[in-house]
């Protein structure tokens, strides 16, 4: 016992006991939990929802399951397509997947809806897909069209969760007027939420048709909380190719709607910003090229582009205070030469609408009228309280 006492004394004097109960547990996805769905799946037909970041370890989830016995008759690819090799906004085609043999369903193409037929061939589905917290990353609209056609079907829909690492909640919220394939949903560009905390969010809102709910059974992440560091174990889209991309996100798709390139057709994409027009005031640069997969015809392909390399910036910062990232946007409108061509999408049929990434017609103009940070964010208001407020009823994680 004495032994015993004077290791235990040397540990707290030493502070080896504190550090050893502070260290966080490791942060467990709903798919590396098999024990608790995959008896849940035996003698079921099952349909999957998945990508790429649909993974345990190292292997692919559908291999997997597979392999555990799982019978998988159905599996529906999203934007980029099951295997992730088609660029951003490509229409994705039906196929046989090589592999495994088993039917792959399109949902980013003629349909965005699983048919009949193919929902009809499922007993439950499942949805594992790596989503980055951001309303104009299309994977919760798919998230709500497959909770639709679950609940036309009366089958239920099982989440297996994954951490938000954009776990954030900032940005005006969407006006409705402006609803596109980027924005569906009355939310901020960040809505801090999990795939499972927004599954709930589209249940309790009322967001499926004619009002309909979805039969849900989410497994959560073990040893997650809302504001925890999370780096993806897989890329969760060809020009998402690194963390650094994916913490920038938030803040550079808005360039989208922009002349300005945010580094589309290099392998750098969403860490630098630029434009031909913006030599001599910018020493950085870079030149997009047609990259098959991430970028065939990029903005700005063959030339080079001048402007901010972001590849080392610090984004914790970002993260701790809850925001993104207004001021590159600012300082680029100010030093643009011809400010008329900066959102006009005439110029390129690779520039989007900036109303619609942005949510509201107001942000365009606040740019052009030189109002401040602070000024752009107080237009935000009340809405973006409101929708924090209604946030907390879905929240699955403390």
């Amino acid at each position: 016992m004495q032994l015993v006492f004077r290791v235990v004394l040397l540990l707290l004097l030493t502070g080896g006991v504190a550090t050893y109960a502070a260290q966080p547990k490791p942060i467990v996805t709903g798919a590396e939990q098999t024990s608790l769905y995959v008896p849940y799946l035996k003698g079921k037909k099952v349909g999957m929802v998945v990508n790429p970041t649909a993974v345990i370890g190292k292997h692919l989830l559908v291999d997997s399951l597979l392999k555990l016995g799982v019978k998988i008759t159905r599996i529906f690819g999203p934007e980029h397509g099951f295997r992730g090799n088609a660029s951003n906004g490509a229409n994705v085609a039906d196929e046989v997947d090589s592999a495994t043999g088993i039917p792959v369903i399109s949902l980013y193409g003629a349909r965005k809806m699983p048919p009949q037929q193919d929902m009809d061939a499922i007993d439950v589905m499942i949805f594992d897909i790596q989503d980055v917290g951001c309303r104009f990353y299309t994977n919760i609209n798919t998230l709500r069209d497959i909770m639709d056609a679950c609940a036309a079907a009366g089958k239920e829909l099982i989440i297996l969760d994954r951490p938000n690492p954009n776990d954030y909640v900032d940005g005006p919220i969407l006006d409705m007027k402006l609803k596109s394939g980027i924005g569906q949903f009355p939310i901020p560009i960040t809505h801090g939420l999990t795939v499972g905390e927004f599954a709930q969010m589209v249940n309790g809102e009322g967001w499926l048709k004619n009002k309909q709910t979805c039969k849900l059974k989410i497994i959560r992440v073990k040893n997650y909380r809302h504001g925890m560091d999370y780096t993806l174990p897989v890329s969760p889209s060809p020009n998402l190719n690194t963390q650094q991309s994916i913490l920038l996100y938030p803040s550079l798709c808005l360039f989208e709607g922009t002349i300005i390139s945010q580094g589309r057709g290099t392998y750098m994409p969403f860490t630098v910003l630029g434009s031909p027009a913006l030599k001599g005031q910018y020493e950085f640069s870079f030149t997009p090229e047609s990259i098959p997969g991430k970028s065939e015809s990029p903005l700005h392909m063959g030339q080079a582009c001048y402007g901010l390399d972001l590849r080392k910036f610090d984004t914790a910062p970002l993260r701790k205070a809850g925001k993104i990232n207004l001021s590159w946007m600012i300082a680029l409108y100010k030093a643009y030469p011809e400010k008329a061509k900066f959102f006009d999408q005439s110029y390129s049929k690779q520039m989007g609408s900036i109303d619609k990434l942005a949510g509201t017609t107001a942000f365009r103009q606040q740019i052009i009228d030189g109002k401040s940070e602070a000024e752009i964010r107080r237009s935000w208001e009340p809405g973006l309280s409101h929708y924090k407020k209604m946030r907390l009823r879905y929240l699955l994680y403390p």
